[in-house]
Formats: C-alpha cells, sequence, structure tokens
C-alpha cells in the first residue's frame, strides 16, 4: 500500500464502514490526499476514482466510497492584501441586503411553473478551489490555492455506471504574503501540503506532496450501489426517489429530517443540530442533486422558515457571477464557520456554496475571513449524451 492509500486509512473515522456512503467534503479530503505522492517516491501522482459530488461536505454524497477524513480546504476567490487573509468573494453592497428570507422567497418564485426533461445521463460540471496550508522555510507556512474542473454523469436507470471527469487547474499562493514565502521557498514545482490526519483536526499534520502545475485530465467509473443507487441524501436513494421528492415544503421537510438522528449523516460521533443538517441537505438539493425544479422551490422555502439562515447581501462567486448570498453559522473541525449559498436573482438557481472562517481552530493559523471551501457550479443538466 502507497503512503497515499496509508494515509487514507489512517485519517478514516473508525466507525465508518468502507462501503459506507461519502460526503463532498470527505471526497474532497481524498482528492487533496489522493494528489499527494512522497517526494523522492518516484511514483507518478496518485488519484482517487471520481466519486458523484453531493453537497456539500461530511453530510452528503455518493452511496458506497470510502470515507476519510475531512480536511480544510478552501476556495479563495480573490488575492488579498500584504498579510492579510484571502479574499472570499463577498463584496458588500453600498445598500442593506435583502433578509434571507426575501431571498430565498424570491428564488422559489423563479423556480416555480419551470420543467425539465430527463434524459439519459444527470450531468453537472463544477470549478472549485480549495486552499492548503504549505511548508515553507524553517516553521513557516503559507496557504496556497489549488483549482479543480469537476464534471460527473450520473445515468438516469437503474443498472449504469457513473462516469466522473476531473482535472486539477494548477496551484497558486493565495496572497501577497504567501506569495513573498513561496518565493523564500524557492519557488517550487512541488509542494509539501500539510494534511491534518484526524478527521476532526486534531493531533499532528502529515506532509504529502502535490505538483504546483495543471494535472492531466482523468476520468473514472463506477457502478451503482444495489444496482440503482446514485446519490446519498441521509440514506441511499435511486433516481426514481429523488424524481419523486414532494414539492410542498412542508412535506419536503418531513421526508428529509426522518434521516436525521442528531449527527453528522456519515459519522455518528460528529453532532450536527437540525437546522444545519437541513441546510446541508437543502444546499445538496439546490446545487447537486436531479430533483425537479418544483423540489428545488420547495428547498428554498424550507431554507426560508430556518429562523438560524441570515443574509449576506450581494456577493460575487469565485467565477465572477453576482448573485445573493444566505448563510448559516456553524461549528466544525476547522473552528466557527458560515457557510454561504450564492443564488442568481435572476433565475432562481445556485450559483456557488462557500464556508467562511469566522474564528479558526486552535491549531489552525489561516486568518478568520479565510474561505473553507467554495465550489461554483458551471452546469447541471439532463443530457442523451454520454460521456466521452
Amino acid at each position: 500500500m502507497n503512503d497515499v492509500l496509508r494515509t487514507l486509512r489512517e485519517a478514516r473515522p473508525a466507525e465508518l464502514n468502507p462501503d459506507a456512503p461519502v460526503g463532498d467534503e470527505v471526497r474532497r479530503a481524498e482528492l487533496a490526499r489522493a494528489m499527494a505522492v512522497p517526494a523522492g517516491s518516484g511514483v507518478r501522482e496518485a488519484r482517487v476514482p471520481r466519486r458523484s459530488r453531493v453537497r456539500p461536505m461530511w453530510g452528503l454524497g455518493l452511496a458506497g466510497a470510502v470515507a476519510a477524513a475531512s480536511v480544510g480546504v478552501v476556495a479563495v476567490t480573490s488575492g488579498g492584501d500584504g498579510g492579510k487573509a484571502p479574499g472570499h468573494g463577498i463584496e458588500a453592497a453600498p445598500e442593506r441586503p435583502m433578509d434571507s428570507r426575501t431571498i430565498l422567497l424570491a428564488a422559489a418564485e423563479k423556480l416555480d411553473g419551470t420543467t425539465e426533461t430527463t434524459g439519459m445521463y444527470w450531468h453537472k460540471s463544477t470549478v472549485d478551489t480549495h486552499s492548503l496550508l504549505v511548508q515553507g522555510q524553517g516553521k513557516e507556512r503559507f496557504t496556497v490555492l489549488l483549482m479543480e474542473k469537476m464534471d460527473e454523469w450520473a445515468p438516469g436507470r437503474p443498472g449504469g455506471k457513473m462516469v466522473g471527469r476531473q482535472q486539477r487547474l494548477g496551484v497558486k499562493p493565495a496572497t501577497k504574503a504567501d506569495a513573498a514565502a513561496y518565493r523564500r521557498a524557492g519557488s517550487p514545482k512541488t509542494l509539501s501540503l500539510q494534511v491534518p490526519v484526524q478527521p476532526r483536526g486534531k493531533g499532528s499534520y502529515k506532509a504529502l506532496k502535490v505538483t504546483a502545475g495543471p494535472g492531466p485530465v482523468e476520468t473514472s467509473s463506477s457502478p451503482l450501489v444495489g444496482g440503482d443507487k446514485v446519490y446519498w441524501l441521509g440514506r441511499n436513494v435511486t433516481m426514481k426517489q429523488l424524481q419523486s421528492l414532494p414539492g410542498d415544503p412542508a412535506r419536503l421537510k418531513k421526508e428529509v429530517m426522518r434521516w436525521y438522528g442528531g449527527h453528522d449523516t456519515e459519522a455518528s460521533n460528529v453532532p450536527m443540530k437540525a437546522d444545519a443538517w437541513l441546510f446541508r441537505v437543502a444546499g445538496s438539493l439546490v446545487t447537486e442533486l436531479p430533483v425537479k425544479p418544483k423540489v428545488r422551490a420547495a428547498a428554498f422555502r424550507m431554507l426560508a422558515g430556518l429562523k438560524t439562515v441570515d443574509s449576506v447581501g450581494k456577493v460575487t462567486d469565485p467565477q465572477g457571477r453576482t448573485g445573493d448570498a444566505i448563510g448559516m453559522t456553524e461549528k466544525d473541525p476547522n473552528g466557527v464557520v458560515r457557510h454561504l449559498l450564492v443564488i442568481d436573482p435572476a433565475t432562481g438557481k445556485a450559483l456557488a456554496d462557500e464556508r467562511v472562517l469566522l474564528t479558526p481552530a486552535a491549531n489552525d493559523p489561516r486568518p478568520a475571513g479565510t474561505v473553507i471551501s467554495s465550489s461554483s457550479v458551471m452546469g447541471m443538466e439532463w443530457t442523451d449524451s454520454a460521456p466521452k
């Protein structure tokens, strides 16, 4: 077993079955590790087979994947000045922002009456940017941005395979201060990532290597769990079950909350409040899953009923698109984090989600304001075109 797979095994929560569903944050953690190869090993960069992405984080993922630990990965949409925290794409508008309920209900109304014709595959495409700590000179550490493009095709009928395609677009320093630290380190083409071994951020970091340049386009596929399970929504679900979800917000909430057990959907030792769990499920419904537009509208209306959801106002997402952001503050292994959902007011569709670090954990040197993760939705649609 190489060091990459060994690290994954070390990081996996003990209570998780190797065949348990995996959340998006876990998949990202695996990806970060899978792209890393020990220096001098002579081994080409390893990778974990592409898994279906279900937004967001630990809570949701493709059934049947191997679980691993969460790692602090961050999307930063613009460089900072000096030693300040990286920008996180939030550009406050001068006017007072609309309240979250108004934003969410307006998005739901935009989706009302719209329809989608199903096809052979559910295809979605995203561009993600992650920030990772890197070992510099001596004890100095700095932050780099790792960007990747991902595509996924989920079969519309039982018996098919999930197909994924991914490409690392490159790695660069997050801020001017990080760029200076990068130069002091000799501007290496191979970087030493500092990856926390434990899933809750406790314990030591393990140094793994990743090259700074773009990587090759890689494609992988996997059979559906049980021949028909495509995603995880608090349980393994089929495409038919997703397409049958109710478009009434009260009924939808009742349906998904049946699977809430007071903890993260994948790790029973990670507590999660009901509102945070529902926020993640609803976010998945509007950014990732092949559900009907009326279900996405119902998901927005569910969120509108949560008092813990607030408004951020106008923001610019990582792709430069303007949208309205709503969010919820929660605790996770990185510290106190604000999870944001960016919505296009013209269409009611989700543009991106981000996680912003408000109060870093004791062992995390990144400053407040750092974005912990971000994913831009470039497209999601039914298609009859098979992946090539």
